[in-house]
C-alpha cells in the first residue's frame, strides 16, 4: 500500500459500513478495506484502543474480560460515536502511512443510508470532523453505489440500484443526479448471519459464533433452494445439551431455508420500489435492468431470485463490495458529480 503515499492529496471518500469500512484516496483509488470493528481494552478504569479493523475482528467472541470487541455501527448508522471516531482516526492515519499530522486537513466524503435521520447524519459528520476533516460532505449510498457501478446517473435515464450491505439494503431509482425513489430497509448480511445462528441453535442445539455464521453464509449460503440437499459443510460450536464442543454437518438447503426471511425482505423492498416508480422511469428500467451492489449482492443465486420475482434482467456490479467507496471517490475527482453531495 505504500505506493499510494506519494500522492500529495489527502482528500478521501469513506464507505462507513456496518460490516466493512472502505477508504478511497483522491488520485489513488481504494487504499483500505477492513472490518468495522474496534477492540477496546480497559485497564484500571481507563479505556484505550487495542486493535482496529482486521486485527480487531479476529478477537470477536474470543476476548478476555478486560478487552471488548465492538462494532461501532449498527444498521448502517453510528451506534457509538466515540468508538466510531477512534476507528475513523485510525483508518485515516493508516492510509497516510502513519502520519498523524497533515500539511492540510483532508476533505472527506462519507456515504450515508438514504433513510438515515438528520441526527444520524449529524453523528457521522461530527465523527469525521473530529477525526481531522476540514470539510465533510455526505453522499447517499445508493447514489454512490450507482456512480461506482458506472451507471448513467447524470443523464435523463432511469436506473435502479440495490445496495445490500451488512446492516441495510438500499433500493433506489435514480435519474438526473437525484433519487426519484429510494427505500432503505434495515435488513442485510448481519440479519442473514443471525438467521443462520438461530436456525443451527434450533435444529442442532449447537451454539456458533458470529464469525462462523458469516463463514457459512459465504461458503454455502444461497438465495434459492438447491436441488436436493446441495453441498454440505462441517462446522464446530458448543453443544447446548452436553455443554461440550461439537462438530456437525450442515447442508446448503438448510441454510437457504434459514435465510429465506431476510432474503424475502430484500426482494419485497425491490418490488415496492418498482410499484412506486414513475412510468417513464419504469420503462427505462425494463431496458437497463437492476444492478446489485454491496457485499450481500454476492450471495449465491440472489440475482436469479430477484430476476424471477420481477421479470427484469438483474446483474451484479463488478467489484460490488467497493462500489459505494468508488462512487463517493468519483465525487471528489469529477466536478460532474459534485452536485450529488450534501453538507447537512
Amino acid at each position: 500500500m505504500s505506493r499510494f503515499f506519494q500522492f500529495a492529496s489527502h482528500d478521501m471518500a469513506i464507505d462507513l459500513g456496518t460490516a466493512n469500512t472502505v477508504v478511497y484516496l483522491r488520485d489513488a483509488g481504494i487504499v483500505l478495506n477492513e472490518p468495522s470493528v474496534v477492540a477496546i481494552e480497559t485497564r484500571n478504569g481507563i479505556k484505550k484502543v487495542r486493535a482496529v479493523g482486521a486485527d480487531a475482528k479476529l478477537m470477536l467472541g474470543k476476548t478476555p474480560e478486560d478487552i471488548q470487541a465492538i462494532r461501532p455501527l449498527r444498521d448502517g448508522v453510528i451506534a457509538d460515536i466515540d468508538i466510531a471516531e477512534q476507528m475513523i482516526k485510525h483508518f485515516i492515519t493508516k492510509v497516510h502511512g502513519g502520519a498523524k499530522r497533515f500539511l492540510r486537513r483532508p476533505e472527506i466524503v462519507v456515504g450515508v443510508p438514504s433513510g438515515s435521520t438528520t441526527v444520524e447524519r449529524r453523528a457521522i459528520r461530527d465523527a469525521a470532523s473530529n477525526a481531522g476533516a476540514s470539510r465533510v460532505s455526505l453522499v447517499e449510498e445508493p447514489m454512490a453505489a450507482a456512480i461506482g457501478a458506472g451507471l448513467p446517473v447524470i443523464d435523463p435515464i432511469g436506473v435502479m440500484v440495490v445496495d445490500i450491505g451488512g446492516g441495510t439494503t438500499e433500493v433506489a431509482v435514480l435519474s438526473l443526479r437525484g433519487l426519484a425513489y429510494s427505500n432503505s430497509v434495515r435488513v442485510g448480511g448481519d440479519k442473514m448471519d443471525e438467521a443462520i445462528t438461530s436456525s443451527i441453535r434450533r435444529r442442532h442445539n449447537l451454539m456458533i459464533g458470529e464469525a462462523t455464521a458469516e463463514r457459512i453464509k459465504h461458503e454455502i449460503g444461497r438465495a434459492t433452494m438447491p436441488p436436493g440437499d446441495g453441498r454440505t459443510m462441517r462446522i464446530k460450536g458448543r453443544d447446548l445439551v452436553a455443554g461440550v464442543p461439537k462438530e456437525i454437518g450442515i447442508t446448503e438447503a438448510e441454510i437457504a431455508e434459514a435465510i429465506m426471511e431476510p432474503v424475502g425482505h430484500i426482494v419485497g423492498a425491490v418490488r415496492m420500489a418498482l410499484e412506486n416508480t414513475p412510468p417513464e422511469l419504469a420503462a427505462d428500467i425494463v431496458d437497463q435492468g437492476i444492478v446489485l451492489t454491496g457485499g450481500g449482492a454476492l450471495l449465491h443465486e440472489l440475482d436469479t431470485l430477484i430476476s424471477q420475482e420481477t421479470g427484469l434482467p438483474v446483474a451484479v456490479a463488478d467489484e460490488a463490495l467497493i462500489c459505494v467507496a468508488k462512487g463517493a471517490g468519483r465525487t471528489l475527482e469529477d466536478n460532474a458529480y459534485r452536485g450529488v453531495l450534501s453538507q447537512a
